[in-house]
């Protein structure tokens, strides 16, 4: 599998992610069992047997769950630590004590979200954190003095940002020693504004679109590694049940159904090449339990969709013909 190079102490990350927040067990607060850690195993195994070494985790998934199982996994076989990138996320507040859900990048808040993820994860350090949402009281200065902390202690080695415009990534980093070297974002054949924002520039079909139009070049120009959440479509186009859905949407999964047997590969993995096909170096981030499917969307690492196949799609997905 291809390494990115986001920073040269990131140099062997895989081109994929193994997203975290379905293991666990459900959004409750039951307590973690021996079966929901013997899935993280699996998964854990498959993901490394495929050549995927980044996990990535957020504080709030299934309730801390998914970072407690995982924890009791390297607690178990801590010799996995060293072969793993392990990323996380903090600020997004869930409801309590009459307040209502929120953001919160207060220095305290940060700082304190790291202190829990680490506890719950059975490690020293994160090789990423990334600050989960944008928070509209955000102050660049507070926000850069706990990163700065959280690095000079060595409990973080890299930072980054998720779901944030350009201009919220350059605020921030005007105040960062530390370079922003992530941003993850939704992105994927089911949601296209990414792409859309700069095809439809001062068409009127654009006035619907609501993406960054410098995002994808700041992270270009930045080095920012862009990360694609909800990739896979939560399998719209590689085999859930479609009957009921627009005539676009069935189109476009018959058009990876048969480009998956022209390239040999599965569904899951057109669907992700797709992403990868884009020349600003997507990192796709896969989210299911199911072993076999992990299996199946590693095998887009070995293939590069024409021009041609890479704009049918696009075109299938988006539901007419480009302007």
């Amino acid at each position: 599998m291809k390494p990115l190079a986001i920073s040269s102490s990131l140099s062997n990350v895989s081109s994929l992610v193994y997203g975290c927040m379905g293991l666990g067990g459900g959004w409750n607060k039951q307590s973690i069992t021996k079966e929901q850690v013997k899935q993280a195993h699996g998964v854990i195994d498959q993901a490394l047997a495929q050549g995927i070494n980044m996990f990535d985790h957020a504080d709030i998934y299934t309730f801390g769950k998914a970072e407690l199982v995982f924890g009791q996994v390297l607690k178990e076989r801590p010799e996995l630590r060293e072969a793993i990138y392990l990323q996380s996320k903090c600020a997004i507040r869930f409801e309590d004590q009459g307040a209502p859900g929120r953001y919160d990048s207060s220095s305290r808040w940060i700082i304190d979200s790291v202190d829990s993820i680490l506890a719950r994860l059975n490690v020293d350090y994160l090789d990423m954190l990334l600050l989960h949402r944008p928070d509209p009281l955000m102050e660049a200065e507070e926000v850069a003095s706990a990163l700065g902390q959280l690095h000079v202690s060595g409990k973080v080695r890299h930072f980054g940002v998720s779901n944030m415009h350009s201009h919220q990534m350059s605020l921030l980093q005007s105040e960062l020693e530390q370079p922003l070297v992530a941003n993850q974002i939704e992105m994927s054949l089911a949601q296209l504004d990414w792409l859309e924002q700069g095809v439809l520039a001062g068409n009127p079909q654009g006035k619907d679109v609501n993406f960054d139009p410098a995002l994808l070049q700041y992270c270009r120009n930045n080095n920012v590694q862009l990360q694609a959440w909800g990739s896979l479509c939560n399998g719209l186009f590689s085999g859930i049940d479609i009957s009921d859905k627009a005539q676009h949407i069935r189109q476009t999964a018959s058009l990876v159904s048969s480009l998956s047997q022209q390239y040999e590969v599965s569904k899951e993995a057109i669907v992700i090449a797709w992403l990868m096909r884009h020349p600003a170096n997507i990192q796709p981030i896969i989210g299911t339990t199911d072993l076999s499917r992990i299996q199946h969307c590693s095998e887009a690492c070995r293939l590069t969709l024409s021009r041609e196949d890479w704009y049918a799609l696009y075109v299938s997905a988006r539901g007419q013909a480009l302007p």
